[in-house]
């Protein structure tokens, strides 16, 4: 993958790199010394003076990873030559482990590039919980994915809880810490870590709620735990929700990623993903 940019003033080649082609150091320093940085089709160093018209080019080469591509079904919602959203169904894990190497998310996407000649990488922006369905964000390439680490998010959720909230909209502030060894399980605790989720009822049909959830913080698990928390666990969810959650047609837990806002960190343009899926 190359990244472009054609000059529209005159500078150094290494104030374009870390101005407008928003490089970092390391990476601007490691495509020098591999001789990947291009003005004009002609390798240059970054002391280099750029000319307005110059096309400065930076080839992202990414390692092949030590997992295998697969074939597998792909919901895409959006895609162009930086970023991929896809629709992760439930039971799906986002990346490989020791004890898993296919069967996963990065699998399938990586078998779609070698499917559709692209030469990109696996960069995980957003995570899901296996049995959480919905909007995964990725990056094809390192540097890109470095971007997006310093963009903010707007996530909104959709959860069908057992039982719900008295009032129509608010906010759940209860701190989580994580349990003690060998639980990888959270709770929520005084001493733990500041977490805020907004919440707003969207419908309400006898025992069962629908709610949307807004997390203002990101902890590990924080819509499971704010919810079974607050009496209304999500449907689902046996961790959190204990069997009173378990049943009413849902196997998995009934917690979606249902949208996704973000400034492209590229092109800047509003991006506003919606999944196809819901609870």
């Amino acid at each position: 993958m190359e990244l472009k940019h054609t000059a529209l003033r005159e500078g150094r080649l290494s104030s374009f790199l870390r101005g407008e082609m928003k490089m970092s150091s390391g990476l601007v320093n490691r495509l020098k010394w591999q001789g990947k940085i291009f003005v004009n089709g002609k390798p240059e160093h970054n002391d280099y003076a750029v000319k307005p018209g110059d096309v400065i080019t930076a080839a992202l080469d990414e390692e092949e990873p030590d997992y295998p591509p697969q074939e597998g079904e792909l919901s895409i919602l959006y895609e162009d030559e930086w970023l991929l959203a896809v629709d992760k169904p439930a039971g799906m894990l986002i990346h490989p482990s020791r004890a898993r190497l296919e069967g996963t998310l990065a699998n399938f996407v990586l078998g779609y590039y070698v499917r559709t000649g692209q030469k990109s990488a696996f960069h995980p922006v957003t995570r899901l919980d296996r049995d959480t369905f919905g909007i995964v964000l990725l990056t094809k390439n390192s540097h890109v994915h470095a971007l997006m680490q310093e963009t903010p998010l707007r996530k909104t959720y959709h959860a069908l809880t057992l039982g719900g909230p008295e009032e129509a909209e608010g906010v759940i502030d209860a701190p989580i810490a994580r349990k003690a060894l060998p639980s990888l399980l959270r709770e929520v605790r005084e001493d733990g870590k500041p977490s805020v989720t907004e919440y707003r009822v969207l419908e309400r049909n006898g025992k069962l709620c629908k709610l949307e959830l807004r997390p203002v913080t990101g902890r590990t698990h924080q819509l499971r735990l704010h919810c079974a928390h607050m009496g209304f666990p999500i449907l689902g969810d046996p961790q959190y929700g204990g069997e009173k959650a378990m049943g009413f047609g849902w196997e998995s837990q009934a917690l979606c990623a249902k949208r996704l806002e973000f400034d492209h960190p590229i092109t800047g343009e509003a991006m506003n993903l919606q999944s196809g899926m819901d609870v």
